[in-house]
């Protein structure tokens, strides 16, 4: 044996516990779509309807205004309208929380059966958005047992009827602690044995909401090891924008999701989620684009000025609170893709058959190119075919550079 593989042979044997530590921390993509946005609906008003209703309200809002937006681009328009029609809510969450409100008992666990029945009937005939859940209440000591309560009728309901597909996740609102985490860990277990549910299978997004998520009071970032506190159960990470901001003492007039205090966090959750597989979500703005035509307007360039600066930051989903905001939320991101379309795959046609290019991309910049292109494909907002003619690859070798496993 060479000096040299006497030396590797050490070298591997010393660093064998940080290779598997690194490898289980850090496992990259997850193999599934981001959604670019989450829909929040009451759970007393959320029925099997429900996603229709959005569907033609937001129709309905565009061709009303559409004619005013002179700056849209007619082919963004179009697909926009497409997707309203056939996707227009693609992560639905039935909201047992702020949304909802403390009611009695009896209230809230006949709201909690109705809403999990209607959620089961769309997933059993296809029509329920691709992903879609609940969210409970918080851990906290105040509403800990009803949210343990709802959860366990919602999912006891959902096992029965059928109701339980690859879509599901459990938001959990409000996390203050690392033990919170451990604790929703527990409880999942716990119900997959109640219920018969594949044990390891529900999932869960931690909202970031409180200023005790991003510094402890032992100064370390805490999302962080709430990541780990999940066992692989934690999907996703959602930035609370008013519920965190009010915490800082930041005045509710100058509340929003481009306020210091949000970009700091937001920052923070990123750093936090990378290379875990663990999405980042921004939060919403609720200035609603309803009333006269000038109040839409105006708050449609509100939300896709706010839409756009989350994606050119790498933030690919936010919350959605009314139909009206469908439309906003569709044409700036829809906007953002076709935009640097050209661009991104030119870059990868040159990196993947040479050719010239004044670029000079690395495999890092390839990837963020190919999953950029790749989320366009997936929103709806680029074309399979588009891809091909435009980059010369295939989605199988789009998935491949943009180092998307295979869901398991």
């Amino acid at each position: 044996m060479s000096h040299l593989d006497d030396l590797i042979g050490r070298l591997d044997r010393a660093l064998a516990d940080a290779d598997a530590a690194l490898t289980a921390s850090y496992p990259g993509d997850r193999g599934v779509r981001q959604p670019v946005h989450t829909v929040y609906v009451p759970g007393d008003r959320y029925d099997e309807k429900t996603v229709a209703q959005w569907s033609a309200e937001a129709g309905q809002v565009l061709a009303e205004h559409a004619a005013s937006m002179t700056d849209l681009d007619a082919g963004v328009l179009d697909r926009v309208r497409a997707k309203l029609a056939a996707e227009p809510i693609e992560d639905l969450r039935i909201d047992f929380e702020d949304g909802y409100g403390n009611r009695p008992d009896a209230d809230e666990d006949a709201a909690v059966v109705a809403a999990a029945e209607a959620l089961s009937a769309t997933v059993r005939d296809g029509s329920a958005p691709p992903f879609h859940g609940i969210r409970i209440k918080s851990f906290e000591a105040p509403t800990r047992h009803r949210g343990l309560r709802t959860l366990d009728l919602f999912l006891g309901e959902l096992a029965r009827a059928g109701g339980l597909g690859d879509g599901f996740v459990i938001t959990l609102p409000k996390v203050t602690s690392v033990e919170q985490v451990t604790a929703m860990v527990t409880a999942l277990s716990a119900l997959e044995v109640a219920h018969g549910i594949e044990a390891g299978s529900l999932r869960f997004e931690i909202q970031v909401e409180t200023p005790q998520a991003i510094l402890g009071s032992d100064g370390t970032a805490l999302i962080a090891r709430m990541i780990a506190a999940g066992s692989g159960r934690v999907t996703g990470l959602h930035y609370g924008t008013y519920d965190y901001s009010a915490s800082l003492g930041v005045a509710a007039a100058y509340q929003s999701m481009e306020h210091p205090v949000a970009d700091h966090a937001k920052d923070v959750m990123q750093v936090a989620a990378a290379g875990t597989g663990v999405f980042v979500s921004d939060g919403s703005t609720n200035v609603l684009p309803v009333g006269d035509p000038d109040a839409v307007l105006a708050a449609w360039r509100l939300h896709s000025r706010l839409v756009s600066r989350s994606l050119a930051r790498g933030i690919y989903q936010g919350w959605d609170l009314h139909p009206a905001q469908l439309p906003s939320r569709y044409l700036a991101t829809y906007a953002f893709f076709r935009d640097g379309l050209e661009v991104a795959s030119a870059r990868l046609r040159a990196y993947v058959h040479g050719g010239d290019s004044s670029y000079l991309d690395e495999p890092a910049t390839a990837a963020a190119l190919a999953a950029f292109v790749l989320r366009g494909v997936e929103c709806g907002a680029v074309a399979a075919g588009e891809v091909e003619s435009l980059a010369g690859i295939d989605l199988a070798k789009l998935a491949e550079l943009a180092r998307r496993r295979i869901a398991a």
